[in-house]
């Protein structure tokens, strides 16, 4: 499928849902598809029922230009469009998610609310769009994997929906930046996984760097106006189910002929996504069950939790599986500066937009942890080089 089709596709779904007035054609013939005129990409709806800030939306004039390349072989003096664009919206994908799941979760009563029920729907509006895009003509073949598959594929599936599930959770009982900032530890639990559990070596250098990204969140924590145990705690599991996943993906994909069948990494991401859906209904009916009613009468009247959550949760599909194109597309130094950046947007974009406390100290804790995440990522290659 090409990225110009997908996009589109997101795009006139999002409008659609958003801006009931707007027809599906008038979001055709604009020249910018990813965004009308002069307004946000999306548009978050407030608490209060009124539509957000949209300082940082995307201008069609800007994105007109770019939209007009077309295909993987555009090349403007040596830059590559189509990945520059790959970026562009895998970021600007991850910073709306943020904005619009925390909308909704405020929306909808917080960490006391429904964190469980939201975070399975987002994963069922991503399934919706994952089972069009196969159904709909010239988007993008099924693929034909085996029941044997598909057994394999449920570790991976599971940890993805634990580690979203605990960051939805986590971002519910705290401010967004500070589950970013905690989120950014990953590498930790990723290391003393691969080290003790998958018995992979890390290197002494990769040791070494820990202690500043630790320190790091830390520091941020300090001076959290938000702090809440539960957010940390909650963006530790988030941690730990994602340093799983990584691993359990690794040994996923040595499995011969898996590649093929599945097609394309768009429907690697689509059957996880919906296998992850699945799983998380006995969690939800285990923990919110009782209270199912009262979503569903929320849903129905309140514009900030509905129009919020249908967004989160195709922000959340499409900039994960733009990621994964994106990373594919470069090496190990540019991945990891590439993440690096993202973190720093999202947790800088995202307090300035809900007004989230900023505070010096918590600045410099961030600064310190991500630096050593980055650190972290390159430091073998750099040693290497020497």
């Amino acid at each position: 499928m090409k990225l110009s089709t997908a996009i589109a596709l997101i795009t006139i779904s999002t409008v659609a849902a958003f801006n009931p007035t707007s027809s599906v054609s008038n979001a055709v013939r604009t020249k910018a598809p990813f965004a009308s005129r002069n307004q946000a990409l999306v548009q978050p709806i407030n608490v209060d029922g009124r539509r957000g800030n949209d300082q940082f939306a995307l201008r069609s004039e800007a994105s007109s230009d770019a939209v007009n390349t077309r295909g993987g072989a555009g090349a403007l003096g040596g830059i590559d469009i189509p990945l520059l664009l790959y970026f562009l919206f895998w970021y600007v994908g991850n910073y709306y998610y943020n904005i619009t799941n925390k909308l909704a979760l405020r929306a909808a009563g917080g960490s006391t609310g429904f964190p469980m029920t939201i975070s399975a729907l987002q994963l069922g509006v991503g399934c919706i769009y994952a089972l069009f895009m196969w159904v709909a003509p010239d988007a993008r073949a099924a693929p034909k994997v085996t029941l044997d598959d598909i057994v394999k594929m449920l570790p991976v599936a599971f940890c993805f929906m634990g580690a979203h599930s605990a960051s939805v959770f986590a971002l519910s009982a705290g401010a967004v930046s500070f589950g970013q900032i905690v989120k950014a530890a990953e590498p930790a639990f990723a290391a003393v996984l691969s080290q003790f559990v998958y018995k992979k070596q890390i290197s002494k250098a990769k040791w070494m760097c820990l202690p500043i990204v630790i320190g790091g969140v830390i520091l941020a924590s300090v001076k959290e106006l938000d702090f809440a145990v539960s957010a940390l705690i909650s963006a530790c599991i988030a941690n730990l189910f994602a340093a799983f996943k990584g691993n359990e993906n690794k040994k996923l994909m040595k499995t011969s002929g898996l590649k093929e069948r599945m097609g394309s990494v768009g429907n690697q991401f689509a059957l996880t996504t919906i296998l992850g859906f699945l799983m998380s209904i006995p969690v939800v009916i285990a923990k919110e069950g009782h209270k199912l009613g009262q979503f569903v009468d929320i849903f129905k009247t309140n514009p900030a939790v509905s129009a919020n959550l249908i967004a989160s949760g195709l922000w959340f599909y499409g900039y994960n599986e733009l990621s994964t194109m994106t990373l594919k597309k470069t090496g190990a130094v540019t991945q990891s500066v590439a993440n690096t950046a993202k973190r720093v947007i999202v947790i800088v974009g995202v307090a300035i937009f809900l007004g989230e406390s900023l505070d010096p100290i918590k600045l410099i804790g961030c600064a310190i942890g991500i630096g050593g995440v980055l650190l972290y990522s390159v430091i073998d290659q750099l040693l290497a080089k020497k």
